[in-house]
């Protein structure tokens, strides 16, 4: 069994493939690579139950994009 940390990843883009990411530093901000740029979330005090246990929950609070 793994030792990672996880968050469930909320708002974003629909199609984002994974609502469920590793968190390497727990309560920073998390930068999703997805098409071309970043998703940012940011963590809350709330938590949702989910299959793979009780998790933080990260917000989406903006996209930036790579240049080019």
């Amino acid at each position: 069994m793994s030792d990672a940390k996880k968050a469930v990843l909320e708002g974003g883009p629909d199609d984002l493939p994974q609502r469920i990411v590793a968190v390497d530093d727990p309560g920073q901000e998390l930068k999703i690579p997805f098409r071309g740029g970043y998703e940012h979330f940011k963590s809350t005090a709330r938590t949702r139950n989910t299959d793979e246990g009780r998790l933080p929950v990260y917000e989406w609070w903006e996209r930036t994009e790579l240049p080019g």
